[in-house]
């Protein structure tokens, strides 16, 4: 057993390494240059589009629900939980290299979703069905020729074993850690709640979990960040000390135990992809379901993602940890985090100390409601992953399984799952990245006429 967890941490150590990082920063800065820096240049234009009527496209889902099932899926413990971790262990300064990696992520989004409805197929039940696996084999295969379809396939494999891990099983855990520590609920009747209602939504596809999450992210959002700004304002003094701590500890690594820079930069970036999973290739299989029948329109709305999840709610939460007091520099340079907290405990206690009578309940629940709809989101990123593997038919059982893995992950303490999951998630990137490289041109052309015919018509 030993040996094997010990080539799971292996390979979670290569998935999120240092070569990963820059193979995945790096593409992001390719895809910024390439198309100009679409993700900031269009960005007003991005929140109208995302509203703008799509009756008549081809699709499944709005534009809008589209960006909230992508966001369910992202928006959760990295935003609340890695956040803290990645202060407490690289420093300040990782708020920083978060913000680089956010910014950068917003051009990876942008070509995941052109791509993702430029190459999206419709199945046997008249869904839409796109996504890495289907731009990395028929995408590859239109512009180079051959058979690429193993691309896809290790795409989708790759993808369909993290759903079980980041996205049920440890999901329920921490809605089951939760409730019970905020309101002393058992980890059986939560498991049993969450399966339940997780089964409700599920059995309805893409068209019921989008009714949920259109309705559920944008709320709990919304409530954490304004929680947040409660505690911004009521510590206003304190914001440009906690602004002056990020930029000088960015290239700075003196606070950080060791003093190596690698490890404030390797903090920043590793937890900024984890939290907004630009590049991993989750994102795009829900953007292929949205009624668009525009891939460069569909790509500005889905460069929104990285933008909201980590530039608007992990900005926040670095920020009200920061002015919290809680994250000290001494004048040695050193840092100190009180009593060694990290990980959601000091988000928690930061808003809980700010808020004392409803902070802690503003995290636990947002935990809770994220959560679920990361379960519900990542349902139908797995679905589609194996749909791509072993047909429709293959699906119908998955849908079964999962409410039940809710209460098994909720219920169970399973460490070798996670770590085995963790490392698929960021191995998704490797097939995900190799495709957005590769078909980059098309990407680029297609931008290009667009904002050409754009210029026309005004």
């Amino acid at each position: 057993m030993n040996s094997i967890s010990d080539l799971i941490a292996a390979i979670g150590s290569f998935a999120w390494g240092p070569i990963m990082i820059v193979f995945l920063v790096g593409t992001g800065l390719i895809l910024t240059l390439g198309t100009r820096v679409v993700q900031f240049r269009k960005l007003g234009y991005a929140f109208k589009l995302l509203f703008s009527k799509t009756d008549t496209a081809d699709g499944d889902i709005t534009p809008f629900q589209a960006l909230m099932t992508s966001l369910a899926a992202t928006i959760g413990t990295g935003n609340i939980a890695g956040v803290a971790t990645a202060i407490a262990v690289g420093g300040p300064g990782s708020v920083f290299w978060m913000w680089v990696t956010a910014a950068v992520g917003g051009a990876t989004k942008f070509g995941e979703a052109l791509l993702a409805i430029k190459y999206r197929i419709t199945n046997e039940k008249g869904e839409k069905s796109g996504g890495p696996m289907y731009y990395a084999s028929l995408g590859m295969e239109d512009k180079y020729g051959g058979n690429w379809k193993w691309l896809g396939i290790a795409f989708a494999l790759f993808g369909f074993i993290a759903s079980f891990g980041i996205g049920n099983l440890v999901q329920s855990n921490s809605v089951a850690e939760s409730l019970k520590t905020s309101i002393g609920l058992s980890p059986y009747v939560s498991g049993i709640i969450i399966a339940i209602a997780t089964g409700l939504v599920v059995v309805g596809g893409i068209k019921s979990i989008a009714n949920v999450t259109d309705k559920i992210v944008p709320a709990m959002a919304i409530i954490y960040v304004i929680g947040a700004l409660i505690v911004l304002f009521s510590n206003a003094s304190r914001i440009p000390e906690a602004f002056s701590m990020i930029f000088s500890n960015a290239f700075n690594a003196n606070a950080v135990s060791g003093g190596f820079i690698g490890t404030v930069i390797r903090m920043g970036v590793a937890r900024g992809v984890f939290s907004n999973e630009a590049g991993l290739g989750s994102a795009p299989i829900a953007h292929a379901a949205s009624k668009n029948n525009d891939p460069v329109k569909q790509g500005i709305i889905g460069s929104l993602g990285s933008f909201l999840d980590t530039l608007v709610v992990c900005t926040m939460t670095a920020l009200v940890i920061l002015v919290s007091g809680l994250v000290t520099i001494g004048s040695d340079g050193l840092m100190s985090v009180r009593d060694g907290l990290t990980g959601a405990a000091l988000t928690t206690t930061a808003f809980s100390e700010a808020l004392p009578s409803f902070g802690a309940f503003i995290v636990s629940f947002g935990l809770v409601f994220f959560a679920f709809s990361t379960i519900l989101g990542w349902y139908y990123y797995g679905s589609k992953c194996l749909e791509f593997i072993a047909g429709v038919k293959a699906v119908e059982i998955y849908k079964w399984v999962w409410p039940i893995l809710c209460f098994v992950g909720a219920t169970t303490s399973l460490d070798i799952v996670w770590n085995l999951s963790d490392a698929f998630n960021g191995l998704m990137a490797i097939p995900n990245l190799i495709a957005l490289l590769a078909l980059s041109p098309i990407i680029f052309k297609m931008t290009k006429e667009y904002e050409e015919k754009q210029k026309q018509l005004h």
